[in-house]
């Protein structure tokens, strides 16, 4: 099924395992007492485990004793014994392990028989697979609740098992909430146990329902509100929640549910065109139910007397040009039938809207077996090897297809499939667009510049997956392919390509389980790879080598697809409840497909032939492209010519004088600005620093700020990656402004100057990549300006902060705003008048997956609750405001007590923190090495200055043999160090940050060591003058030392390094 499958699963609309329906004149019955039903006002139904969800501890007590000659009842009265303080309700507390238990427990039923008891025999019983499995109508009824879009929990008193895990033989992810009493200290039936589920739910009592077994859980459930039902057997509890639900918990036809009220169909109409088509024997009411995942085209079970039918519509309103062609769907798949190709029997279409409002098709429901999760959950290796052989082995039916004899010459053009496509979904996402994504901007530059040269033409279907196809439930075959709306003439890798999705989504992805973190050898399904190659045998074609290829355009295709979706679902046309999630799933398909593109990239830059090379120059050809550049976009850098990426994307240049000329006259501007008035002026900042009026900012940078910007020396910072329409940067490439910054780091005061320092440059980024256009509004716009200043709040003086999920402040949600309380320390920036923004980093859900927990907030800086402890220094040395280029605006320790903040400062979303922390990273990840080049050049100026000024011991230090020693390794660490910053941008730029890695990480080792080494040897020639305040050189070899920490610890580095290293 796939990614308009992401929603949609016709498939598993069409067919499920063979089953017995009832007779039709008792379905209609049956389904006739739901069909004008919406439910009522119920938001979660919560389920006891034991005697509801799987076998209760008394019944299964009761067939022990039988068997081990135990006097009945013995088991339930020792269980009962002693109250709140007997050893069942301290076990199921969490109070007593399973050895301390056991024995105080053997003792009280030895005591009441008296005669021995085995009841460690009992509770491997009660624990065992055999008995411990979840009633599969229970399983049901929760997947038809959560198919109505209501919630699900799980209460359970249970207990710690002899390996340490609590006992929950349950498949977790059906519960939105699991609440377990030798968790949280306290058992059924304290009401806090009660008030702690509804509260994860969120949801008040009335509003839930309450399946238990025990008569005192349910009274003290009904006490506080919630609904409850009493579990005597499964059957009847379910119909006692059906009436509660207003809607069916067995399943009728599988996987469907009762038709929203946004997809009704007229009923009359419908049966009457019915009568027509199947003749004077279809008698009886029509009856129809909606599937539970169609989304695109809105796909319905119909059932009329003896016929059971699948009925396939356009969706109502505005359409997009060419989707949802259900007249396509139908005319293919009548031609792959009369062509030999496994597929549903296709009865008729109706072009009419006046039927039903919109054009649709019949088909016979089709009965077998769908798998929908790609692991295969319960099959052994060999049956998982074999189903994903027959998939193979049918689609390469499906493209062996002849197209003259089975009448498709015409169905699609010829050749040139994948450009079409690129432009095809660009312009459906353009249409569709409701904001900027930048790894769509960057896949809609890339794939028409890596399109494959060679393309054979078959009939492809376009969204060809594991749940889109129908199996023999006996064997391995197919017996229909399904939902062919995409369907036309095109590239038959693409199809193969797409059928690889789930290789590479986790297998917790919230609408279809993924592949990716599981051993899937193990499994015995086959890799990507090796689905691709067993494709090529069984077409006796050679592999391509451009599969990352194809990968990057299925993934971008999903996304422009997802974002359609989205749009509708803005609009009220989309059929499935959970569409509005496709927004954020657009963003991470479109990542995923770029991860692809980078990895294609990298594989064309490592197969470029090192002889290449021009005449002799400062610059590696690889490879030339435009860059699309929009036109009327306002831009917040003040230089006008912005760069046209493409003279850089593909060239490595390690001098500025190979730069194109619009970056290089920038160079050159920037240079002289720095000569004319920075460098004149350090002096006078640095004795600022020492007076009185150091804690505000130094005038003397306020008035060069308003100079820079007037000379279109502002906000260079921002790479075109993150700003592809150039509406706040220069445009610039990494490598291009890896230069720029070079020439910045030779003094500590002109980033500021040049509105590129941190911490605002991070979060400058951050707001681009991840803010609301509110939150630019607000904060983005004034931080492009020059107007204020920023801090960025993670690093915590109680844990390593090194590790970002380390970090303990805490974000609760509390009646409409967030609650903050932490400790931190080292804030950039914090100290700075001019700060009214910190960007605080804390916990949401210290429960969740571990990179989840953290979420990003906006705060402003006069909410009350901020409290500044002290101003850190640094070596002895303050940071006052315009004092030092790492981070202006001082270090500062910080408590934050209960700040409350409101909820639409939150960035992108709960549990989003530690994505946003490395998304903020971005290329600002090397902009410190980058200074650092910067720093080291600078010094060795200076020192060459020095010892051809000074005489010792009869001769100038210039003559000197450790001097001239020195000299010669400081220039040869800098030209290595700069070479690798470079080549770590270039690599950034062509193949991505992730293809980047051991690049950066190895700059990151370098740079701070190189520069504190060349430094230190200055220091060394300048003698005690080196150590004071009459030059830059003690400041620079403090921040040198510092940034082996701040920009990431050595050893963090070096181990990076080192297992990439080993993996290669």
């Amino acid at each position: 099924m796939g990614f308009v499958w992401l929603f949609r699963y016709p498939p598993i609309l069409w067919a499920w395992r063979t089953v017995r329906l009832k007779p039709a004149q008792t379905w209609a019955q049956q389904l006739l007492r739901w069909k004008h039903s919406e439910g009522g006002p119920y938001k979660a139904v919560i389920f006891d485990m034991g005697g509801v969800l799987i076998p209760s501890p008394s019944t299964v007590a009761a067939e022990w004793e039988v068997q081990n000659r135990i006097p009945s009842g013995t088991i339930i009265k020792a269980l009962v014994a002693g109250g709140d303080k007997g050893p069942w309700l301290k076990f199921m507390r969490g109070e007593m392990m399973v050895e301390e238990f056991l024995q105080a427990f053997g003792m009280q039923c030895s005591e009441m028989i008296k005669s021995p008891v085995p009841v460690d025999s009992f509770f491997s019983l009660l624990t065992s697979r055999q008995v411990a499995q979840q009633f599969s109508v229970m399983t049901e009824a929760i997947n038809r609740i959560r198919a109505e879009g209501l919630k699900t929990a799980v209460l359970s008193n249970n207990f710690y098992l002899p390996n340490g895990e609590s006992f929950l033989p349950l498949d977790r992810k059906q519960f939105d909430v699991v609440v377990e009493s030798c968790l949280e200290g306290m058992c059924k039936p304290d009401p806090r146990i009660y008030k702690m589920c509804l509260q994860r739910l969120q949801v008040e009592p009335t509003e839930a329902i309450f399946l238990d077994d025990l008569g005192h859980n349910l009274k003290a459930a009904a006490q506080l509100g919630i609904h409850t039902i009493k579990v005597n057997d499964a059957e009847n509890a379910l119909k006692e929640l059906e009436t509660f639900l207003g809607f069916p918990l067995r399943k009728i036809i599988p996987n469907t549910r009762s038709v929203r009220k946004t997809m009704e169909i007229p009923r009359d109409s419908l049966e009457k065109y019915l009568r027509n088509l199947l003749g004077s024997q279809a008698a009886g009411p029509v009856e129809v139910l909606q599937f539970s995942h169609g989304q695109s085209n809105p796909t319905y079970s119909i059932r009329l007397a003896s016929h059971h039918l699948v009925l396939r519509k356009k969706p109502p309103g505005k359409l997009l040009p060419s989707a949802h062609a259900v007249e396509r769907e139908f005319r293919i798949m009548k031609a792959l039938q009369d062509a030999g190709v496994p597929v549903p029997k296709v009865l008729d279409l109706c072009e009419d809207p006046s039927i039903i409002g919109t054009p649709f098709y019949l088909m016979e429901y089709c009965l077998g077996q769908i798998y929908k999760e790609a692991s295969l959950p319960g099959m052994e290796p060999s049956q998982r090897k074999a189903i994903y052989t027959a998939m193979n082995r049918v689609l390469g039916q499906l493209h062996s297809v002849d197209i003259k004899a089975a009448g498709l010459e015409d169905y699609g053009k010829h050749g040139d499939y994948i450009q079409r496509q690129v432009q095809t979904w660009t312009k459906q996402y353009r249409t569709t667009e409701t904001g900027t994504i930048p790894a769509m901007e960057r896949l809609i530059e890339w794939l028409p510049q890596h399109l494959p040269k060679a393309q054979k033409t078959t009939v492809v279907h376009g969204d060809f997956r594991l749940d889109n196809l129908i199996f023999n439930p006996e064997k391995a075959e197919v017996l229909a392919i399904l939902d062919w709306e995409l369907s036309t003439l095109g590239d038959p890798l693409s199809d193969v390509a797409y059928s690889c999705l789930a290789h590479y989504l986790p297998s917790d992805f919230p609408i279809i389980k993924g592949l990716s973190d599981l051993d899937i050898t193990q499994l015995g399904i086959p890799t990507a790879e090796e689905y691709f190659r067993m494709y090529c045998r069984h077409m006796e074609i050679p592999e391509a080598d451009n599969w990352n290829f194809y990968m990057a355009f299925s993934f971008f295709r999903v996304a422009a697809i997802l974002q359609g979706v989205y749009k509708r679902s803005l609009r009220g046309q989309s059929s499935s409840a959970t569409a509005e999630q496709s927004g954020k799933l657009a963003e991470f398909m479109s990542n995923l497909a770029w991860d692809f593109a980078v990895k294609e990239g990298f594989r064309i830059f490592k197969r470029i032939p090192t002889t290449r090379l021009s005449t002799r120059s400062y610059c590696h050809w690889a490879h030339r492209r435009p860059l699309l550049i929009p036109s009327g976009a306002r831009s917040w850098a003040t230089f006008s010519k912005a760069s046209q990426a493409a003279t850089s994307k593909g060239v490595l240049i390690i001098s500025p004088e190979a730069l194109s000329e619009p970056v290089r006259d920038l160079h050159h501007r920037l240079e002289r600005f720095m000569e004319t008035h920075v460098y004149p002026i350090e002096q006078e900042l640095r004795n600022y620093q020492m007076s009185e009026a150091r804690w505000t900012p130094p005038p003397q940078i306020e008035e060069l700020k308003e100079k820079a910007k007037s000379e279109g020396l502002w906000n260079l910072f921002l790479p075109v990656e993150t700003d592809p329409e150039k509406k706040y940067g220069a445009g610039l490439t990494n490598l291009e402004y890896a230069h720029l910054c070079e020439l910045m780091g030779k003094s500590l005061y002109a980033p500021e100057i040049f509105n590129c320092s941190a911490p605002d440059t991070g979060n400058m980024e951050l707001l681009v990549r991840y803010g609301t256009e509110e939150q630019k509004t607000r904060w983005l716009l004034p931080l492009l300006e020059g107007k204020i200043r920023s801090c960025f709040a993670m690093t915590e003086p109680q844990v390593a902060s090194s590790d970002a999920t380390n970090i303990e402040s805490s974000i609760r949600e509390e009646q409409g705003v967030y609650i903050l309380n932490g400790h931190k320390w080292w804030i950039s920036g914090i100290l700075d008048p001019r700060c009214q923004l910190c960007v605080f980093m804390g916990k949401t859900d210290p429960h969740a997956p571990r990179h989840q927990q953290q979420s990003v907030l906006l705060v402003p800086m006069d909410t009350p609750g901020i409290k500044v402890i002290r101003p850190l220094s640094l070596y002895g040395l303050e940071d006052p405001p315009g004092s030092l280029s790492v981070s202006a605006g001082g270090h500062g320790e910080v408590l934050f007590e209960n700040v409350q903040v409101p909820k639409d400062h939150m960035v992108l979303g709960p549990g989003r923190g530690f994505e946003i922390a490395q998304g903020r990273l971005g290329p600002g990840r090397i902009h410190h090495c980058m200074r650092l080049i910067g720093y080291s050049e600078r010094t060795l100026t200076l020192m060459k200055e020095r010892v051809k000024s000074r005489v010792a011991f009869g001769k100038p230090l210039a003559e000197q043999g450790t001097i001239l020693a020195d000299i010669a390794r400081s220039r040869a660490d800098i030209d290595q160090a700069r070479l690798l910053v470079l080549k770590a941008a270039h690599l950034m730029d062509v193949a991505g940050n992730k293809a980047a890695a051991l690049d950066i990480a190895m700059i990151k080792m370098v740079a701070p060591t190189m520069a504190q080494r060349v430094i230190d040897r200055a220091i060394q020639a300048f003698g005690a003058a080196g150590l004071n305040n009459d030059s830059p050189l003690a400041q620079f070899f403090s921040w040198a030392r510092a940034l082996r920490l701040a920009d990431g610890p050595d050893e963090v580095h070096r181990t990076t390094v080192a297992k990439m290293e080993l993996k290669r």
